[in-house]
Parts: C-alpha cells; structure tokens; sequence
C-alpha cells in the first residue's frame, strides 16, 4: 500500500539562491516532499536539523555550495533529496581569489556608547578586577591553588571591589627546551595575563629548577617586580608552605590598592572582545555567528576592537577575509599564518580538514570549509585592520586577527594575553566553557540547547530561525548585554564559579 506522503513548506533554509544544499531546521521523515521555489525535491533519507539536502543532481568531482561557497566536493553521485554529508561530500583544496580589499568599507559614525568600567592608573580600562596567582610550571600550580582558595567570599568581604583571586595554572614550563619557540610563546602568554588590565595584582609562583625560570620571564618580558607584581619561587623560600604563607601576605598587601578601584563611565572603544565558536552546528553560521557579527560591527563603530582567532577554522573562508584587509601587508599577514598552518599540519601527518570533532558533524557539519565558512561570520562585515601571532599584545583598534589554534581554552588564552577584556562564545552543541579574568558569555545556536542547557547560556541565538527575530536585532541584544557584562553583571559561567581551569597556553615543540 501506498504511504500518504506529506508536503511540508519551508521546514527548511535556503542560505543562497545558488547553493546546491537546503539546511533541514526540524526532524524530516523520508520521502517527505519540500517545495523550493516551485521545485519539488523528495527526501531520499529522514534528516536531522542542522543537516544538508541535495537540491539537485550533482555529478562526482563537482564542486557543492554553501553561503554560495564551496564547502567540498563530491565523492559519488548525489541525487536531489538525497542527505549531503561525510558519506559523500569531501574536502578538497582549490584555489581562493584573495581579492585584497576589495570590500572594504567605511566604519559608519554611531551615537557614543558606555559602560561602567575600572580605569587603572595608566590609562587601561578593566571589565573586571581579580588578583591573580601565576604559576611558571605545572610543579607550582598546587601552591598556586593553595594560595588563591585561601581568599575566600568570607575573607574578601571587607574588600567588596576585587571580583576575587584567580589561580592560573598550567600543564607546561618544563620538559621542553630553555629557548626557542615554545618557551617564548609560554613566558609571552604569562607575560599578557600579568599586564591584563583585569588584574590589579600579580604574585608569580615558580619551582626553582624548571625550563621557565623566573629570572628569564621577568628579563625576556620586560617584567619588574613591585608592589603589584610579586616573584616567589618554592625551592628558595622554603618550601610549600612557606611559599604559600608569603603569597597570601603578599596579597593582602595588595588588597587595598585593588578594592580603592571604584568603576565609572567609560567609552565602549576601551572594550577589546574575543570571539570563539564551540561545538559548532549546522545553525552556527546561521544564527548565533551573524547576530554576534552584527554585534561586533557595532562595537567597531563605536572605536572598539574585536579579535577573530581559531586559524584552522577560518581555512577555505580566509578569502573573505583578504578582501576586507586594509592593506596587502595586512592580508599576507594572514596568508602567511595559513600557509604555516596547512606545513605544520603536514609535518604532524595530519590534514586542515581533520579539524571538525564528531559533535561538529553529528550537528551537521561536514567539512573544514563549511566549519569556516560559518566561523567567520561571527567578525561581522569590517576591515580587518591588523593580523598578530598568538598571545600578541593587540593594540590595533577595529576587527583583528589572532593566529591560534582551533582548541577553545588554547584560543582564548591567546586572546586573554593579547589584552581581550571579554569573550564571547557562540555553540551549538552545548560548551561549558568560562573564562578568568576576561568573563565570557556564550550564544546558544538552537532554541533547544538553550532550553536543555539555560544555566549555561546567557542568549538564545535560536529564535532567529524559530521566531524569525532580524539579525541585526539580536546583534543589538548582545551588543547590549556586552554592556552589560563589561559593567559588571555576571554572566552564566561566573555565577557557577568557573574560569580557574581554563588557561592553557598553546603548548608548541618536543615535550622532552
């Protein structure tokens, strides 16, 4: 007997007039029957949300398009209605037109926007204001920790301006070589976190006899101990306890310089905000990456900076960005962090497009290229005006570019060092990351991870499908609650305590 077959309009999206592929945006059953601007295309396969469909016959070898881009080829023959995914869709490298500013633009004069911030004594705006406990080498992170649970809510109560003491601590500083590289990128990272304008003050723990001394930190950084800045190394001042005695004193000498800091309006141009998408979906470059685009188009307009990381993430899409680079400088900048990504990957006997996870593709995703495709979108539509190498200080104001991995906690952690002030987090699967001392909100994809996972997320990004709620009007919400944030309202992460655990600085070179 024939089964009825059930003719459902716009249970889906078409994201480009020239894409091969419509997005499913609720569970579809086999032979279930869409029509697409006058087309009739049968589903082959029931399909999941976030998931791709054929909306024509395409040959093996063609190229297939998303966002009118390429986002792979395909391995066989695909029919119409049939699901486009890892089982016949592959990655492939081809040739990008990097067209080098050709779409940049003016920034448009906006009405002034504040927040209430901490101005530090030389010049630097604060959206929050932690003490903070740096240990050089993993064999330091315990009397690291030791030293921040010491000040608790009770013992910071006469002291209600410090947002807390925040232990950052690490896996690496030794069992890698004295110099080169990732001795480098490890004493810059330290070093950015120490002058992080979200510190009032630093207590550096060492062990005494790692690769990261603490001599060569300070020297090679630039670093001078003062009363807001203090080395202690465990192996010569006694021991464990004895270190962890004279941090907790040195601390509470610096309790009262922190809590006479008192927040005042300030200019949005002092925000520096890092971006980071986690756990990525097929709505990612639909919903929550636009909206946070939209948003960070109007924080560049009001002088403010935003920084677009992740470079493994934005291969195949970086086209896009040379296009907005201010200057050919600008763009080899970032060519040449691709190229040194695509040799390093190589070298590793690994490939750019082994970068999407298993929850990327279960929610959707299906190669690199469609992963950056979506990724980019979170930057918005400005210039890019500068390019840095990881953990960078950032002093370019405008849309930005970080060379770092693709690992969240990595990424932002070179954000964080570079001067990022706030982070701003976009997911489809359901990240629980937090950040310290930058707060990080995060952007819920799908209405139905933000009702599973609402203590997690801080904006339903979802109902810019299920609602139709504008873009541009939900980028104005995040815009707002980047306000909001930078003045002082905890985000989801802060109310449930995390950020302690979230430094990991990019760890390059043998591990010895």
């Amino acid at each position: 007997m024939n089964q009825a077959i059930s003719v459902i309009r716009k249970p889906f999206l078409r994201l480009h007039a020239q894409d091969d592929v419509l997005i499913a945006i609720r569970p579809l059953s086999a032979e279930t029957q869409l029509d697409d601007a006058g087309q009739t295309i049968r589903l082959k396969q029931a399909m999941t949300p976030g998931h791709k469909i054929a909306t024509r016959a395409i040959a093996a070898g063609s190229a297939v398009r998303r966002y009118n881009q390429i986002i792979g080829f395909a391995k066989q023959d695909i029919e119409a209605g049939e699901h486009v995914h890892t089982h016949n869709l592959a990655f492939e490298m081809f040739d990008r037109d990097y067209a080098v500013g050709v779409d940049c633009k003016p920034t448009p004069a906006v009405e002034p926007a504040q927040f209430m911030g901490y101005v530090r004594p030389d010049g630097r705006v604060a959206t929050r204001n932690y003490i903070g406990v740096i240990a050089t080498v993993n064999c330091s992170a315990s009397v690291s920790k030791f030293v921040a649970s010491h000040f608790t809510p009770e013992r910071l109560a006469a002291f209600p301006n410090v947002d807390g003491v925040v232990p950052i601590t690490h896996a690496s500083g030794c069992g890698m070589d004295s110099d080169g590289a990732g001795i480098d990128v490890l004493r810059k990272t330290i070093a950015g976190y120490a002058r992080h304008p979200n510190f009032s003050g630093i207590v550096v723990i060492g062990l005494g006899c790692e690769a990261n001394q603490m001599d060569a930190l300070f020297l090679s950084q630039g670093m001078d101990e003062n009363p807001m800045l203090k080395p202690l190394v465990i192996q010569s001042s006694g021991g464990s306890r004895k270190t962890t005695q004279a941090a907790i004193e040195a601390i509470e000498s610096m309790l009262p310089a922190a809590n006479a800091l008192k927040r005042q309006p300030v200019s949005a141009s002092h925000l520096c905000i890092g971006l980071q998408c986690g756990g990525s979906d097929g709505y990612s470059g639909i919903t929550a990456n636009p909206a946070l685009g939209a948003a960070c188009d109007m924080l560049v307009a009001q002088g403010g900076t935003v920084i677009l990381s992740e470079t493994p993430e934005i291969y195949g899409a970086e086209h896009l960005l040379t296009r907005r680079a201010v200057s050919e400088e600008v763009a080899q900048k970032l060519i040449a962090r691709i190229r040194w990504w695509e040799s390093y990957t190589e070298k590793n006997n690994g490939s750019m497009d082994n970068n999407p996870s298993p929850g990327n593709k279960a929610g959707g995703l299906t190669t690199i290229l469609e992963k950056s495709l979506g990724a980019v979108a979170k930057a918005g539509s400005t210039n890019l005006t500068e390019v840095y190498e990881y953990a960078d200080t950032v002093c370019a104001k405008g849309f930005v570019f970080m060379d770092t991995p693709g690992y969240d906690p990595v990424s932002a952690t070179g954000q964080v060092a570079g001067g990022a002030n706030l982070i701003c987090f976009t997911t489809g699967r359901g990240s629980v990351y937090g950040c310290k001392p930058a707060p990080s909100i995060k952007l819920a994809t799908n209405s139905g991870l933000y009702q599973r996972m609402q203590e997690d997320m801080d904006i339903n990004c979802g109902d810019i499908i299920d609602q139709d709620v504008p873009v541009a009007e939900k980028g104005k919400a995040i815009f707002d609650l980047i306000l909001k944030v930078a003045s002082g309202e905890k985000t989801k992460s802060e109310e449930l305590g995390m950020g302690n655990d979230e430094f990991v600085p990019w760890q390059l070179g043998a591990v010895m």
